[in-house]
């Protein structure tokens, strides 16, 4: 399923992933009982992978998956005829490509990631991405982000999961199985992915950690929700589930309770800046209209730490040496950090210790995460 980036080099699969965010000032019956938020609060859904999966087992995580073929076939195109279809889709304007790291394949517009059996893109790239994070919250949590055939493009509100289908199961376990039967689902609900729904948030790549591992080339996207739509685990590759504003998976994270990968810490902390869901679905429609970033964070290991370099950082080097190999020094993470100024970085100290520095402003308009320190008394 991987493409090679460069003779020798290790290869990423493309995958998509959507963040959901569901507003909870009246959540709906079937919303799990929680403490009420702030008003005009909102709640983030996440999915514990099971732990015999043999990436990232165990981990707290946004629904999302790999791209299949059957993402971006042509058999797409007669399902948004006749009201939507190439170029856009009826999607806003692209945004302008992110800058890519020094030696992946973007630099001259090839799709390298794609998978090596793919046909010919019947779909524009990022409307085959967002196929794909649609599919994988049905897959996995069973949640369908629909919108009935020929329906006019919703008011520049939040969106609403389709009422789970008869036979949601059955359904499920057959998509699992065959991605194409995704389309089949929609055809027989006579409904499309709400790509508009989704709204382009950033992307990662996964860094090099060693040889052999697995690496994404991640599309990131956001979804706002007028309420909490029921989810469904599907007790294979993901065997729990909770909704969480960004403070309370924040202090769930610290308590051990859940694990956090650093992208998802990184934007769960980004998530912070936001005290409404109207806020956030305001941002997601104006925001980020001048482009988006997809990063490739390079690995630094220090006597104590490992620290996660994103660009800006002053450290950062966007030298493709770092593709495959990690940068080291033998000084502790403390007296690295008072030599540096510009900075745009996590410190992981273990699992459930991360730090977060940022001193640097988005080229984008993009809102970063402010700096966040755990207290010591966590190390």
């Amino acid at each position: 399923m991987s493409g090679s980036l460069r003779p020798g080099a290790s290869g990423w699969r493309r995958a998509a992933t959507v963040v959901l965010a569901a507003g909870w000032t009246r959540p709906s019956p079937a919303a799990p009982p929680l403490p009420p938020l702030p008003a005009g609060g909102f709640r983030l859904l996440l999915l514990q992978r099971c732990q015999a999966q043999g990436f990232l087992p165990g981990a707290y995580v946004f629904p999302g998956g790999v791209q299949d073929a059957a993402d971006r076939s042509a058999d797409w195109l007669r399902l948004f005829a006749p009201h939507h279809g190439p170029p856009r889709f009826g999607l806003r304007p692209a945004r302008p490509p992110p800058r890519p790291f020094p030696g992946l394949p973007d630099a001259d517009g090839a799709a390298a990631t794609q998978p090596d059996d793919a046909a010919p893109a019947a779909l524009p790239d990022d409307v085959a991405a967002r196929v794909c994070a649609v599919r994988e919250a049905f897959e996995e949590a069973g949640v369908l982000l629909l919108r009935p055939r020929g329906a006019p493009p919703a008011a520049p509100e939040p969106a609403r999961a389709l009422p789970p289908p008869p036979g949601l199961d059955a359904w499920r376990e057959r998509v699992r199985r065959d991605p194409r039967l995704f389309l089949s689902l929609c055809e027989q609900l006579d409904c499309t992915p709400d790509i508009w729904a989704l709204h382009d948030w950033g992307g990662w790549l996964t860094p090099f950690s060693r040889a052999g591992g697995r690496r994404f080339d991640t599309s990131f996207f956001m979804c706002c929700l007028s309420e909490p739509p029921p989810v469904r685990p599907d007790g294979s590759e993901v065997v729990r589930c909770q909704w969480s504003s960004p403070s309370e998976a924040t202090e769930s994270f610290m308590k051990k309770e859940i694990w956090l990968v650093p992208p998802q810490f990184y934007e769960i902390r980004r998530l912070a800046n936001f005290t409404s869901l109207s806020d956030l679905h305001k941002f997601c429609l104006d925001g980020t209209s001048e482009g988006i970033e997809k990063w490739m964070p390079i690995t630094f290991l220090t006597a104590n730490a490992m620290v996660q370099l994103l660009p800006g950082d002053e450290l950062y080097s966007e030298d493709s040496e770092y593709l495959e190999n990690v940068m080291s020094s033998g000084k502790k993470i403390e007296d690295i950090m008072k030599e540096s100024k510009t900075l745009h970085r996590l410190v992981l100290y273990s699992h459930h210790v991360f730090n977060i520095h940022v001193t640097i402003q988005s080229k984008h308009k993009h809102i970063y995460p402010k700096t966040y320190i755990i207290s010591k008394s966590r190390l």
